[in-house]
Protein backbone atom coordinates (compact mmCIF):
# COMPACT_ATOMS: atom_id res chain seq x y z
CA UNK A 1 0.00 0.00 0.00
CA UNK A 2 1.23 3.36 -0.55
CA UNK A 3 1.00 6.16 1.58
CA UNK A 4 1.77 9.76 1.10
CA UNK A 5 2.70 11.49 4.14
CA UNK A 6 2.32 15.53 3.47
CA UNK A 7 1.57 19.01 5.26
CA UNK A 8 4.74 18.94 7.84
CA UNK A 9 5.99 21.86 9.10
CA UNK A 10 9.09 19.99 8.60
CA UNK A 11 10.53 16.66 7.26
CA UNK A 12 13.48 16.10 9.13
CA UNK A 13 15.13 13.31 7.18
CA UNK A 14 18.85 12.94 8.65
CA UNK A 15 19.68 11.51 5.47
CA UNK A 16 23.13 10.82 4.15
CA UNK A 17 25.60 7.61 4.06
CA UNK A 18 24.00 4.62 5.95
CA UNK A 19 26.64 4.67 8.86
CA UNK A 20 27.41 6.17 11.99
CA UNK A 21 27.85 9.66 11.67
CA UNK A 22 31.01 11.37 13.14
CA UNK A 23 32.89 15.05 13.69
CA UNK A 24 31.27 17.60 10.85
CA UNK A 25 28.57 14.85 9.84
CA UNK A 26 26.77 15.03 13.15
CA UNK A 27 26.33 19.00 12.70
CA UNK A 28 24.76 18.46 8.77
CA UNK A 29 21.34 17.24 9.94
CA UNK A 30 18.97 17.50 6.79
CA UNK A 31 15.76 19.39 7.53
CA UNK A 32 13.55 20.18 4.21
CA UNK A 33 10.38 22.61 4.37
CA UNK A 34 7.61 22.11 1.68
CA UNK A 35 8.49 18.62 1.31
CA UNK A 36 6.61 15.40 1.39
CA UNK A 37 7.17 11.68 1.67
CA UNK A 38 6.35 8.42 -0.02
CA UNK A 39 6.32 5.19 1.64
CA UNK A 40 5.45 2.02 -0.55
CA UNK A 41 5.11 -1.57 1.07
CA UNK A 42 7.21 -0.46 4.23
CA UNK A 43 9.84 1.19 2.72
CA UNK A 44 10.77 5.27 1.58
CA UNK A 45 10.18 5.28 -2.27
CA UNK A 46 10.66 8.94 -2.43
CA UNK A 47 11.01 12.34 -0.71
CA UNK A 48 11.18 15.44 -2.23
CA UNK A 49 8.72 19.07 -3.05
CA UNK A 50 5.20 18.32 -2.03
CA UNK A 51 4.09 19.32 -5.28
CA UNK A 52 6.29 16.91 -7.06
CA UNK A 53 5.62 13.95 -4.55
CA UNK A 54 1.77 14.32 -4.99
CA UNK A 55 2.05 14.04 -9.32
CA UNK A 56 4.56 10.79 -8.68
CA UNK A 57 1.83 9.23 -6.22
CA UNK A 58 -2.02 10.56 -6.96
CA UNK A 59 -3.67 7.08 -5.73
CA UNK A 60 -1.49 7.29 -2.68
CA UNK A 61 -3.12 7.39 0.70
CA UNK A 62 -2.63 10.47 2.27
CA UNK A 63 -1.55 11.04 6.07
CA UNK A 64 -1.69 14.85 6.86
CA UNK A 65 0.69 15.95 9.00
CA UNK A 66 -1.22 18.33 9.95
CA UNK A 67 1.56 21.08 10.43
CA UNK A 68 3.75 18.72 13.05
CA UNK A 69 7.43 17.87 12.31
CA UNK A 70 7.91 14.38 10.78
CA UNK A 71 11.57 12.57 11.65
CA UNK A 72 13.02 9.51 11.55
CA UNK A 73 11.65 6.92 14.47
CA UNK A 74 13.86 7.44 17.53
CA UNK A 75 16.27 4.33 18.30
CA UNK A 76 16.98 3.41 21.58
CA UNK A 77 20.03 1.46 21.59
CA UNK A 78 20.16 -0.06 25.18
CA UNK A 79 17.28 -1.03 27.41
CA UNK A 80 16.83 -3.55 29.94
CA UNK A 81 13.04 -3.63 29.32
CA UNK A 82 12.69 -7.07 30.70
CA UNK A 83 12.58 -7.14 34.83
CA UNK A 84 9.57 -7.72 37.65
CA UNK A 85 9.17 -4.94 40.24
CA UNK A 86 10.83 -1.37 40.66
CA UNK A 87 13.64 -0.55 42.57
CA UNK A 88 12.21 2.86 44.41
CA UNK A 89 13.67 2.26 47.53
CA UNK A 90 17.30 2.60 46.55
CA UNK A 91 16.41 6.00 45.33
CA UNK A 92 16.05 7.43 48.94
CA UNK A 93 19.21 5.21 50.12
CA UNK A 94 21.19 7.01 47.18
CA UNK A 95 19.50 10.38 48.49
CA UNK A 96 21.11 9.84 52.17
CA UNK A 97 24.18 9.00 50.60
CA UNK A 98 24.79 4.85 50.28
CA UNK A 99 26.21 4.17 47.29
CA UNK A 100 25.71 2.28 44.27
CA UNK A 101 28.12 -0.43 44.92
CA UNK A 102 27.29 -0.80 48.82
CA UNK A 103 23.66 -1.19 47.43
CA UNK A 104 24.63 -4.05 45.46
CA UNK A 105 26.75 -5.45 48.84
CA UNK A 106 23.76 -5.05 50.56
CA UNK A 107 22.32 -7.50 48.14
CA UNK A 108 20.17 -4.61 46.08
CA UNK A 109 20.41 -3.32 42.67
CA UNK A 110 20.85 -5.56 40.25
CA UNK A 111 20.98 -8.47 42.75
CA UNK A 112 17.38 -7.14 43.96
CA UNK A 113 15.94 -7.97 40.71
CA UNK A 114 17.90 -10.84 39.74
CA UNK A 115 15.77 -12.43 42.72
CA UNK A 116 12.55 -11.10 41.23
CA UNK A 117 12.94 -12.21 38.00
CA UNK A 118 13.63 -15.64 39.20
CA UNK A 119 10.43 -16.39 41.45
CA UNK A 120 8.19 -14.63 38.24
CA UNK A 121 7.44 -16.79 35.34
CA UNK A 122 7.53 -15.87 31.73
CA UNK A 123 4.10 -14.98 31.54
CA UNK A 124 4.37 -12.58 34.33
CA UNK A 125 7.54 -10.68 32.44
CA UNK A 126 5.44 -10.56 29.57
CA UNK A 127 2.65 -8.82 30.82
CA UNK A 128 5.00 -6.68 33.02
CA UNK A 129 6.45 -5.68 29.58
CA UNK A 130 4.30 -4.87 27.17
CA UNK A 131 3.11 -1.78 28.94
CA UNK A 132 6.36 -0.93 29.40
CA UNK A 133 7.30 -0.93 25.71
CA UNK A 134 4.44 0.18 24.65
CA UNK A 135 5.45 3.33 26.77
CA UNK A 136 8.56 3.68 24.99
CA UNK A 137 6.83 3.42 21.74
CA UNK A 138 4.22 6.20 22.82
CA UNK A 139 7.69 8.63 23.00
CA UNK A 140 8.51 8.15 19.68
CA UNK A 141 11.14 4.97 19.78
CA UNK A 142 10.56 2.63 16.44
CA UNK A 143 13.38 0.40 16.97
CA UNK A 144 14.29 -0.66 20.72
CA UNK A 145 17.45 -2.78 22.12
CA UNK A 146 15.99 -4.94 24.79
CA UNK A 147 18.61 -7.11 27.62
CA UNK A 148 18.83 -10.08 29.69
CA UNK A 149 20.71 -9.71 32.62
CA UNK A 150 18.32 -10.17 35.27
CA UNK A 151 17.83 -13.85 35.72
CA UNK A 152 22.24 -15.31 35.45
CA UNK A 153 21.05 -19.03 35.62
CA UNK A 154 20.55 -20.79 32.33
CA UNK A 155 17.07 -21.12 33.03
CA UNK A 156 16.13 -17.55 33.96
CA UNK A 157 18.69 -16.14 30.76
CA UNK A 158 16.75 -17.55 28.71
CA UNK A 159 13.52 -17.01 30.06
CA UNK A 160 13.68 -13.77 29.83
CA UNK A 161 15.43 -13.88 25.90
CA UNK A 162 12.19 -15.67 25.03
CA UNK A 163 9.83 -13.16 26.76
CA UNK A 164 11.62 -10.66 24.36
CA UNK A 165 11.17 -12.90 21.23
CA UNK A 166 7.44 -12.95 22.34
CA UNK A 167 6.58 -9.26 22.50
CA UNK A 168 8.49 -9.19 19.07
CA UNK A 169 5.42 -11.38 17.94
CA UNK A 170 3.11 -9.10 20.16
CA UNK A 171 4.40 -5.12 19.18
CA UNK A 172 4.95 -3.41 16.33
CA UNK A 173 8.04 -1.78 17.21
CA UNK A 174 11.30 -3.63 16.07
CA UNK A 175 13.26 -5.33 18.90
CA UNK A 176 16.73 -6.18 18.46
CA UNK A 177 17.16 -8.62 21.30
CA UNK A 178 20.64 -8.92 23.86
CA UNK A 179 21.88 -11.74 26.13
CA UNK A 180 23.47 -10.03 29.01
CA UNK A 181 24.24 -12.91 31.38
CA UNK A 182 27.66 -11.30 32.01
CA UNK A 183 25.59 -8.61 33.94
CA UNK A 184 26.98 -9.13 37.24
CA UNK A 185 28.36 -12.45 39.22
CA UNK A 186 25.29 -13.86 40.76
CA UNK A 187 25.66 -14.17 44.35
CA UNK A 188 25.80 -17.70 44.81
CA UNK A 189 29.05 -17.28 42.78
CA UNK A 190 30.79 -14.79 44.94
CA UNK A 191 31.80 -16.80 48.01
CA UNK A 192 32.97 -20.62 48.24
CA UNK A 193 32.56 -23.55 47.14
CA UNK A 194 31.51 -21.75 43.86
CA UNK A 195 33.66 -19.19 42.44
CA UNK A 196 33.67 -16.33 39.85
CA UNK A 197 35.38 -18.61 37.36
CA UNK A 198 32.83 -21.09 37.68
CA UNK A 199 30.21 -18.28 36.20
CA UNK A 200 32.03 -17.67 33.75
CA UNK A 201 32.23 -21.20 32.47
CA UNK A 202 28.43 -21.88 32.81
CA UNK A 203 28.26 -18.21 30.31
CA UNK A 204 30.87 -19.86 27.86
CA UNK A 205 30.19 -23.47 28.13
CA UNK A 206 26.29 -23.58 28.40
CA UNK A 207 24.59 -20.55 28.49
CA UNK A 208 26.11 -18.75 24.86
CA UNK A 209 25.79 -21.99 22.80
CA UNK A 210 21.88 -22.50 23.99
CA UNK A 211 21.31 -18.55 23.40
CA UNK A 212 23.10 -19.35 19.67
CA UNK A 213 21.19 -22.50 19.25
CA UNK A 214 17.93 -20.99 20.08
CA UNK A 215 18.14 -18.08 17.67
CA UNK A 216 17.41 -15.71 20.63
CA UNK A 217 19.73 -12.85 20.90
CA UNK A 218 21.65 -10.55 18.05
CA UNK A 219 24.29 -8.80 20.39
CA UNK A 220 25.67 -10.21 23.39
CA UNK A 221 27.01 -7.62 25.99
CA UNK A 222 28.71 -7.29 29.48
CA UNK A 223 29.17 -5.35 32.36
CA UNK A 224 33.06 -4.46 32.47
CA UNK A 225 33.29 -2.34 35.04
CA UNK A 226 35.70 -2.69 38.57
CA UNK A 227 33.69 -4.52 40.86
CA UNK A 228 32.08 -6.43 37.95
CA UNK A 229 33.87 -8.34 35.13
CA UNK A 230 37.59 -7.33 34.81
CA UNK A 231 38.78 -6.74 31.08
CA UNK A 232 40.67 -9.95 30.72
CA UNK A 233 37.10 -11.82 31.76
CA UNK A 234 35.58 -9.81 29.06
CA UNK A 235 37.71 -10.64 26.54
CA UNK A 236 37.00 -14.43 27.34
CA UNK A 237 33.22 -13.78 27.43
CA UNK A 238 32.95 -11.63 24.34
CA UNK A 239 35.58 -13.95 22.29
CA UNK A 240 33.20 -16.78 23.09
CA UNK A 241 30.04 -15.03 22.12
CA UNK A 242 31.72 -13.85 18.89
CA UNK A 243 32.60 -17.62 18.01
CA UNK A 244 28.89 -18.35 18.53
CA UNK A 245 27.97 -15.58 15.93
CA UNK A 246 27.20 -12.92 18.31
CA UNK A 247 28.34 -9.11 17.81
CA UNK A 248 29.61 -7.52 20.82
CA UNK A 249 28.27 -4.89 23.30
CA UNK A 250 30.32 -3.82 26.42
CA UNK A 251 29.07 -1.55 29.23
CA UNK A 252 32.04 0.09 29.50
CA UNK A 253 33.75 2.32 31.89
CA UNK A 254 29.84 3.39 33.48
CA UNK A 255 31.13 4.96 37.76
CA UNK A 256 34.92 3.96 36.88
CA UNK A 257 37.76 3.85 34.53
CA UNK A 258 38.02 0.38 33.80
CA UNK A 259 40.31 0.48 30.37
CA UNK A 260 36.77 -1.11 28.96
CA UNK A 261 36.55 1.77 26.04
CA UNK A 262 39.96 0.94 24.85
CA UNK A 263 38.98 -2.77 25.04
CA UNK A 264 35.71 -2.32 23.27
CA UNK A 265 37.43 -0.58 20.10
CA UNK A 266 40.25 -3.06 19.79
CA UNK A 267 37.99 -6.23 19.63
CA UNK A 268 35.83 -4.56 17.22
CA UNK A 269 32.66 -4.41 19.36
CA UNK A 270 29.72 -2.29 17.90
CA UNK A 271 29.33 0.27 20.90
CA UNK A 272 30.87 0.46 24.01
CA UNK A 273 27.86 2.04 26.06
CA UNK A 274 27.77 4.96 29.67
CA UNK A 275 31.79 6.05 29.01
CA UNK A 276 31.25 8.80 32.06
CA UNK A 277 34.33 7.34 33.56
CA UNK A 278 35.72 7.10 30.04
CA UNK A 279 40.05 7.75 30.17
CA UNK A 280 41.67 10.17 27.48
CA UNK A 281 42.98 6.72 26.29
CA UNK A 282 39.70 5.83 25.65
CA UNK A 283 38.97 8.68 24.32
CA UNK A 284 41.31 8.07 21.68
CA UNK A 285 40.67 4.76 20.92
CA UNK A 286 36.96 5.01 20.01
CA UNK A 287 38.15 8.10 18.18
CA UNK A 288 39.54 5.88 15.32
CA UNK A 289 37.45 2.42 15.85
CA UNK A 290 34.30 1.50 14.42
CA UNK A 291 32.63 1.24 17.78
CA UNK A 292 29.82 3.72 18.27
CA UNK A 293 30.23 5.29 21.85
CA UNK A 294 26.55 5.09 23.01
CA UNK A 295 25.92 7.74 25.94
CA UNK A 296 23.26 7.93 28.51
CA UNK A 297 22.73 11.04 30.16
CA UNK A 298 19.66 9.98 31.90
CA UNK A 299 21.54 7.09 34.09
CA UNK A 300 23.74 9.70 35.82
CA UNK A 301 21.05 12.43 36.31
CA UNK A 302 18.82 9.95 37.97
CA UNK A 303 21.87 8.17 39.89
CA UNK A 304 22.50 12.18 41.56
CA UNK A 305 26.33 11.70 39.34
CA UNK A 306 27.80 15.17 38.97
CA UNK A 307 29.79 13.66 36.24
CA UNK A 308 28.44 12.55 32.82
CA UNK A 309 30.10 11.17 29.82
CA UNK A 310 32.71 13.48 27.72
CA UNK A 311 30.33 14.01 25.06
CA UNK A 312 32.56 17.44 22.97
CA UNK A 313 35.50 15.29 23.66
CA UNK A 314 34.42 12.23 22.38
CA UNK A 315 33.06 13.86 18.98
CA UNK A 316 35.95 16.14 18.95
CA UNK A 317 38.05 12.92 19.05
CA UNK A 318 36.04 11.85 15.96
CA UNK A 319 33.82 8.94 17.84
CA UNK A 320 30.56 8.09 16.69
CA UNK A 321 28.18 9.11 19.27
CA UNK A 322 24.74 7.31 20.05
CA UNK A 323 22.39 8.33 22.69
CA UNK A 324 19.96 5.75 24.35
CA UNK A 325 17.45 5.83 27.81
CA UNK A 326 18.63 2.90 29.75
CA UNK A 327 15.62 2.24 30.84
CA UNK A 328 15.98 -0.05 33.67
CA UNK A 329 14.27 -0.20 36.81
CA UNK A 330 17.51 0.26 39.16
CA UNK A 331 19.22 3.24 37.66
CA UNK A 332 17.41 4.73 34.68
CA UNK A 333 13.52 4.09 34.80
CA UNK A 334 12.34 6.59 31.82
CA UNK A 335 10.62 5.87 29.01
CA UNK A 336 10.79 9.33 27.26
CA UNK A 337 13.82 9.75 25.08
CA UNK A 338 12.67 13.12 24.00
CA UNK A 339 13.75 14.02 27.63
CA UNK A 340 17.27 12.36 27.08
CA UNK A 341 17.86 14.33 23.64
CA UNK A 342 17.26 17.23 26.66
CA UNK A 343 20.09 16.07 28.61
CA UNK A 344 22.46 15.54 25.90
CA UNK A 345 21.83 19.43 24.78
CA UNK A 346 22.05 20.79 28.42
CA UNK A 347 24.38 18.67 30.01
CA UNK A 348 26.14 16.62 27.50
CA UNK A 349 26.24 20.31 25.18
CA UNK A 350 25.39 18.67 21.83
CA UNK A 351 23.67 21.05 19.10
CA UNK A 352 20.21 19.46 18.41
CA UNK A 353 21.50 18.48 15.37
CA UNK A 354 24.12 16.46 16.81
CA UNK A 355 21.37 14.87 18.98
CA UNK A 356 19.09 14.43 16.47
CA UNK A 357 21.40 12.00 14.74
CA UNK A 358 22.48 10.56 17.97
CA UNK A 359 19.37 9.24 18.64
CA UNK A 360 18.58 8.10 15.05
CA UNK A 361 21.17 6.92 12.39
CA UNK A 362 23.81 6.19 15.12
CA UNK A 363 21.30 4.62 17.21
CA UNK A 364 20.14 2.21 14.33
CA UNK A 365 24.43 2.04 13.58
CA UNK A 366 24.87 0.79 17.69
CA UNK A 367 22.31 -1.82 16.79
CA UNK A 368 24.33 -2.81 13.07
CA UNK A 369 21.25 -1.52 11.46
CA UNK A 370 21.83 1.49 10.10
CA UNK A 371 21.60 0.29 6.38
CA UNK A 372 17.95 -0.42 7.55
CA UNK A 373 16.61 2.42 9.60
CA UNK A 374 17.09 5.72 11.57
CA UNK A 375 16.93 8.14 8.08
CA UNK A 376 14.40 9.11 6.23
CA UNK A 377 15.39 8.12 2.31
CA UNK A 378 14.63 5.81 -0.32
CA UNK A 379 14.88 2.10 0.35
CA UNK A 380 14.87 2.51 4.31
CA UNK A 381 12.47 0.97 6.49
CA UNK A 382 9.41 3.75 7.00
CA UNK A 383 9.86 4.13 10.57
CA UNK A 384 8.72 7.44 11.20
CA UNK A 385 7.72 10.03 14.15
CA UNK A 386 5.57 12.81 14.09
CA UNK A 387 5.72 15.23 17.02
CA UNK A 388 3.65 17.63 17.82
CA UNK A 389 5.84 20.55 17.44
CA UNK A 390 6.92 23.02 14.40
CA UNK A 391 10.69 23.21 14.31
CA UNK A 392 12.68 20.25 15.18
CA UNK A 393 14.60 22.58 18.15
CA UNK A 394 11.54 22.06 20.04
CA UNK A 395 12.18 18.55 20.45
CA UNK A 396 14.46 19.08 23.36
CA UNK A 397 13.40 22.21 24.03
CA UNK A 398 10.07 21.05 25.74
CA UNK A 399 11.77 19.31 28.19
CA UNK A 400 9.52 16.08 29.87
CA UNK A 401 6.63 16.98 28.02
CA UNK A 402 4.89 14.29 26.09
CA UNK A 403 5.12 15.43 22.09
CA UNK A 404 4.64 12.15 20.04
CA UNK A 405 1.30 11.98 17.99
CA UNK A 406 1.93 9.53 15.78
CA UNK A 407 4.64 6.85 14.70
CA UNK A 408 4.96 4.63 12.01
CA UNK A 409 7.26 1.02 11.64
CA UNK A 410 7.42 -0.43 8.32
CA UNK A 411 4.82 1.85 7.27
CA UNK A 412 2.33 0.42 9.61
CA UNK A 413 0.81 2.62 12.69
CA UNK A 414 2.52 1.73 15.88
CA UNK A 415 1.20 4.63 18.04
CA UNK A 416 -1.93 7.18 17.87
CA UNK A 417 -4.42 7.64 15.07
CA UNK A 418 -4.60 3.92 13.85
CA UNK A 419 -2.59 2.08 15.48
Amino acid sequence: MKLLFDNAAQLVTAAGPARARRGDELRALEVLTGAALIVDDGRIAAVGPREAMRAAAPDAAVVDCGGRVLMPGLVDSHTHGIFGKPRHEEQELRAAGVGYMEIAKRGGGIHSSVRDLRARSEDELLALALPRLRRLMAHGTTTLEVKSGYGLTLDDELKSLRVIRRLQQALPIRLVPTFLGAHEIPLEYRAAPRTREEYIALIVEEMLPRVAAEGLATFADIFCEPGVYTPDEARVILGAARRHGLQLKLHADELETAGAAELAAEIGATSADHLAAVSDAGIKALGTAGTVATLLPGTMLFLGRPRQAPARALIDAGAAVALASDFNPGTSPTVNFPLVLTLAVSQLRLSVSEAILAATVNGAAAVALAAETGQLAPGFSADLALFDIGDIRELPYWYGDHRCHASWVRGRPAFGPGA
